[in-house]
């Protein structure tokens, strides 16, 4: 009986062995078929490239071939400059089905690509660029759900562009080079990062992309029109065909506009009459005003502001002033009135209050005025706040000037910086090129340290910066960034809100800071919390595609990948989903110290 039983488990075994070797045995054939006819003239075997059917593509490392990890399936075929002359199989080289990246870049393979380019559903990369591809691109390739990078550039490609619109997560689209003709169809420009269909036959409107490319993503096609080309696109009249109908409905029509017109010109009456009422509030200074709210109470038959009221209680105990300046070496007797009657600028406005330009003609200054609101903290402990992160001074923290604490009101004044912030120069230029790879990690490496100082410093206190982000690092005259704002809200950007006490305002800080790498390294807006960049970077580094998550004017300028990598180590260390596991700044001081002085002297190495 045992026997029996050692038999048929041992049958069983081969059998599905067998099984599995059937698969593999199977796309093994139809990767070989697929390289016979992508090189018909070529002899693998000799080149010692594999592609046989007496090896595995796995185990024998086929030249090109990635395998995933612990799997003998196949993830990327990347066959790059091989000089490959023949014709994509796909029927072939769908039989991979674990397959996610294809890559045949600088080759001279001809032909079409079939429609059966859509069975190979986990595809995510296709790049095709400089070959010698002719005909339609496939319908099919809308169906490629997972598709998130296409390059068909420099081929000679013709018809109609496919419909994307399916593909939601497409980051990626270049057909420039080729002879595609018809119009530009659908896709969602929101979420591409790269478009280009450049030096074609295409006609038609062109979409404006929402402010997200430009004019040279479309350049050199002659029938193209729009807002973003040189020739605006004609008015469309009615054909021949419908003209009769036209006409036929002209004066229902002409009724219908004459009484639209009317109500037009009601409505356009009463909202001038409107607005007249309401143009005081349009002008920032006034609005300024406005916010400095403007009170009475029961006993008065004067109106005062917040401001003179609590000056005037102040007075009774001592002549001090309502407004508190803490530092008299930028402004020597600043009183609340005196911003009041200067000329005001709004220049931001956030959940946490507003931000205005104050010029200060008589002392021939500009200074920056934070209004904080909703913020549920006594006048006692706004003023020992202020007066301690004052006693902690270092060189690229921004120092308080003066602040102001009423019942209703908290008001910061800081010296104006003219040079802006890191999120202007960053996204002010396109791809964040004004700003080269050694500044960046300067600003990470003294943005560090200054965060560092402050947390060591104001541990005790639990006051941590609670609203750090790249618009909240500015740059003085000398170009030195500086955080400002420190310690004015609650804990943002992070994901562990429901453990806001004090240790964790600090490691907050820390995910905070590990975010403005990210938007250094990567040079893509910080949204939703951060969730969107943490999550995409960490995506592609799942797919081994680390390199691609660079801002390409770093890769351009010729940065250090290897050094870039590091930071970027550093970077997702600071987002740990964990708080505890995240560093402490002064370990990351320490880490982007190491990474600087590499630079350094790697740079004096040079010849």
């Amino acid at each position: 009986m045992d026997n029996v039983e050692s038999s048929f488990i041992f049958i069983t075994f081969l059998l599905l062995s067998s099984i599995t070797n059937a698969e593999t045995i199977k796309v093994r054939d139809a990767l070989v078929q697929f390289m016979s006819k992508l090189s018909p003239l070529h002899d693998q075997n000799e080149s010692n490239w594999g592609w046989n059917k007496t090896s595995d593509p796995c185990k024998d490392n086929w030249k090109g071939i990635t395998c995933h990890n612990n799997s003998p399936t196949i993830k990327k075929i990347v066959l790059e400059e091989l000089n490959l002359t023949g014709q994509l199989d796909a029927i072939s080289l769908c039989t991979a089905k674990s397959l996610t990246v294809l890559s045949l870049n600088s080759n001279n393979i001809m032909g079409t690509i079939s429609e059966d380019i859509s069975k190979c559903s986990k595809l995510t990369h296709i790049y095709l660029h400089t070959n010698n591809f002719s005909g339609n691109l496939p319908n099919s390739l809308s169906k490629l759900s997972n598709l998130k990078r296409l390059d068909v550039s420099k081929n000679r490609f013709s018809g109609a562009i496919p419909d994307m619109s399916r593909i939601s997560g497409l980051l990626t689209f270049l057909a420039e080079n080729n002879n595609f003709n018809g119009g530009i169809p659908n896709f969602d420009f929101s979420n591409l990062e790269t478009f280009n269909v450049s030096n074609n036959n295409l006609s038609g409107p062109a979409p404006d992309f929402g402010g997200r490319f430009n004019e040279t993503s479309l350049l050199n096609n002659p029938g193209l029109c729009g807002n973003l080309l040189s020739n605006s696109c004609p008015l469309s009249t009615p054909s021949a065909k419908n003209r009769d109908s036209f006409n036929k409905n002209y004066f229902i029509y002409s009724g219908y506009a004459a009484i639209g017109f009317i109500i037009l010109c009601l409505l356009a009456f009463l909202l001038i009459q409107k607005g007249k009422s309401k143009q005081k509030n349009n002008d920032p200074k006034e609005e300024f005003k406005k916010e400095a709210s403007i009170s009475t109470t029961s006993s008065e038959t004067k109106k005062r502001s917040e401001f003179s009221i609590t000056s005037a209680e102040s007075a009774k105990g001592s002549p001090s002033s309502s407004l508190v300046v803490l530092s008299s070496a930028v402004v020597n007797g600043l009183r609340f009135e005196d911003l009041l009657r200067s000329p005001a600028e709004l220049i931001g406005r956030g959940k946490n209050g507003s931000l205005y330009k104050v010029m200060m003609m008589k002392e021939k200054l500009n200074v920056a005025v934070k209004r904080i609101r909703d913020w549920e903290i006594t006048g006692d402990g706004f003023k020992k706040r202020m007066q301690r992160i004052d006693e902690v001074k270092h060189v690229n923290v921004m120092n308080i000037v003066a602040f102001y604490c009423s019942k209703q009101e908290k008001l910061l004044v800081y010296e104006f910086q003219e040079n802006g912030s890191l999120f202007k120069l960053l996204h002010g230029s396109q791809n964040g090129q004004s700003l080269e790879w050694e500044s960046r990690l300067n600003v990470a490496a003294k943005i560090s340290a200054a965060l560092s100082f402050m947390h060591e410093n104001l541990q005790a206190d639990g006051i941590a910066h609670g609203n750090l982000k790249s618009s909240n690092i500015l740059f003085s005259k000398q170009m030195d960034p500086c955080l400002s704002e420190y310690g004015l809200a609650e804990v943002e950007n992070d994901q562990d809100r429901s453990f806001l006490d004090q240790k964790n305002a600090f490691k907050s800080d820390v995910y905070s800071f590990g975010l403005i790498l990210l938007e250094l390294l990567t040079g893509k807006l910080v949204q939703n919390n951060g969730f969107d960049i943490a999550n995409w970077v960490n995506s592609a580094i799942r797919e081994e595609w680390t390199v691609e998550v660079f801002d390409k004017g770093l890769v351009s300028e010729g940065a250090n990948e290897e050094q870039m990598v590091n930071l970027l180590h550093v970077a997702l260390k600071c987002i740990n989903s964990s708080p505890e596991a995240r560093p402490n700044m002064r370990e990351i001081v320490g880490m982007i110290n190491s990474i600087k002085d590499y630079e350094v002297k790697s740079s004096n190495s040079d010849p």
